[in-house]
């Protein structure tokens, strides 16, 4: 439930002390979730994929294709550290950005990770359709997003939130639940009285 100043109706929340970065698989919803998030608190919304393709001008699958994974890696880390650096924003991070211990040390550091923790039937729903995922490109995608789950889910516990996606949710009431769990964990969100 948005918290609101009675007289006005007004967000009592807005802006943030620290960056809250979105891990989780791919369709945990970082994107969707993350741009309301960003909307309720009235903060910039960034997405670390986004970032690399414009600095690299090239899809992520296509530097998949031609770099490798390694190399994809390495600019993200880069990516990542800069936009921490920059502002205080929601960041949306590609499904493999937190597997990196360098990557979890820069955002425990700048800001704090939040997990959207969701059941491998929402996230098959959500990503079969698209080829726009890399690593789903198997002869058998299911099992890879379930092994990808299996070996990613042990490091994603170690966000310093973990908020569990509900499929009877619309994103804003995601979103809402975010914000809620942020301002209940303490010296994340500023307070607009």
């Amino acid at each position: 439930m948005r918290r609101t100043r009675k007289d006005t109706g007004e967000n009592m929340y807005k802006g943030l002390d620290k960056t809250v970065a979105l891990v989780g698989m791919m369709g945990a919803g970082k994107t969707a979730v993350g741009k309301a998030i960003a909307q309720i608190l009235e903060v910039p919304f960034l997405d670390s994929d986004t970032e690399i393709e414009r600095a690299a001008d090239r899809t992520i699958a296509e530097i998949f294709e031609r770099d490798g994974e390694a190399f994809f890696r390495s600019k993200e880390t880069q990516v990542i550290t800069r936009l921490l650096e920059d502002e205080r924003c929601i960041l949306s991070t590609g499904g493999g950005a937190f597997m990196s211990a360098e990557n979890r040390e820069t955002i425990a550091a700048q800001g704090v990770a939040v997990w959207l923790k969701a059941d491998l039937d929402i996230l098959w729903q959500r990503v079969r359709h698209k080829n726009t995922r890399p690593l789903l490109q198997t002869d058998n995608p299911f099992e890879t997003l379930k092994s990808l789950a299996e070996l990613r889910d042990p490091i994603y516990a170690m966000a310093g939130i973990v908020v569990d996606a509900e499929p009877s949710l619309s994103i804003e009431q995601m979103a809402q639940k975010v914000v809620d769990a942020l301002v209940a964990h303490g010296g994340i969100v500023k307070d607009s009285k």
